[in-house]
Parts: structure tokens; sequence; C-alpha cells
């Protein structure tokens, strides 16, 4: 019998990004506190917060292997998440605007038997162009950033923002599949 898979989100880019690999699975997703803790380094908040879900959607699980995801944007040593409203979409749409952040996703697999966990970090570098108040205005409108950390979808109209990459594109889309297989190839998985 296959081991079962287990997403523990509801993001509809992380089930896409699954499907695209041809990974069957099902979806637990896992709603955890995600306030940052003083004194918190991105990469750990990341890791952290990704931890949580698999420990929460693990112990749901009669067996399997839950994986589990938690992408930020950092600008400036502030971590960016997913906008609160329009207003503040806005304040993190200028604040990377002519700027280079960082998109870390932090990742974690786990085998909800025996408890074996993996995790890493995905870290990439984003260039944004700089921005008109109206663009900013514009690309709000369509609702787009609001669930988004950051505040724009590097796979839909926000590519229009972004100059240039270097490192993951999967990742600022919201899971590294590359870290993602070679994660999974640890618990038996080959693609």
């Amino acid at each position: 019998m296959k081991t079962p898979i287990i997403l523990a989100s509801n993001s509809p880019r992380r089930k896409d990004l699954l499907r695209q690999i041809g990974v069957d699975f099902s979806i637990d997703p896992a709603d955890v506190d995600e306030r940052v803790l003083p004194n918190e380094v991105p990469e750990g908040y990341a890791v952290r917060v990704a931890l949580d879900k698999a420990r929460l959607a693990a112990a749901r699980a009669v067996a399997g292997i839950v994986i589990a995801a938690d992408t930020i944007v950092v600008v400036d040593d502030e971590i960016l998440g997913k906008p609160a409203d329009a207003s503040d979409a806005e304040r993190m749409l200028k604040m990377l605007s002519g700027k280079v952040h960082r998109v870390i996703t932090g990742l974690a697999v786990m085998d909800a038997v025996t408890g074996k966990t993996l995790t890493r970090t995905s870290i990439t570098r984003v260039w944004f162009r700089r921005l008109a108040q109206q663009e900013i205005a514009s690309y709000i409108a369509t609702g787009e950033p609001l669930d988004k950390a950051g505040a724009y979808g590097i796979q839909e109209r926000g590519a229009l923002l972004v100059d240039k990459i270097d490192g993951c594109y999967f990742n600022v889309v919201g899971l590294p599949l590359s870290l993602l297989g070679e994660l999974l190839r640890g618990f038996g998985f080959y693609m």
C-alpha cells in the first residue's frame, strides 16, 4: 500500500505545484499561530511555523507523510506576511518598490506515524522595479495581493512588478519543488 501524502495547506498555489509534479495528495489545512516571536530571525520563524503546521496535521492523521510550508517576504529585516487589508498591501508594495527582498520558505516534511521530520529553508532574492503609485493602486484593485505574503504573486499579475530573481522561482510561488523532492527522497519517495 502506498503511503499517503498530506498537504497541510489550503493554498491553491501549493496544490497546483504538487499536481504539476504528479504528487497524489490529500489536504488537511493546519491553521496555527503565525505571530513572530521576540528576537525570532526570519529563517527560524518560517521553519517554526511550517513545523507547527506539520505537527498539527500529523497529529490528526492516521498515517502518511505531511508536507507543510510557510512562505514569508523579508525586506529591510522586516517580515511581511499576508496583508491585513488593501491599505496594508499598499504599505508592503511601497516598501518593496525599487528594492531587493528575500522570499523565505520554511519546509517541513513529517511522517505521521514515526514522527521522523526533515526541515529546510529555501531563500530566493527578488528585485522589484520602482513602482508608480497608480500601478500599486491598480494592482491592489485586482484583489490579487490580499492573500499572498508580501502582497504579490509572481505567478500572476505580480510578475509585472519583478525585475529579476536569484534562486528558486517555485519558492517565490510558495513551494520550492526541488527542495521538496530532496526531502521526500528522505522518506523513500522518488518522483
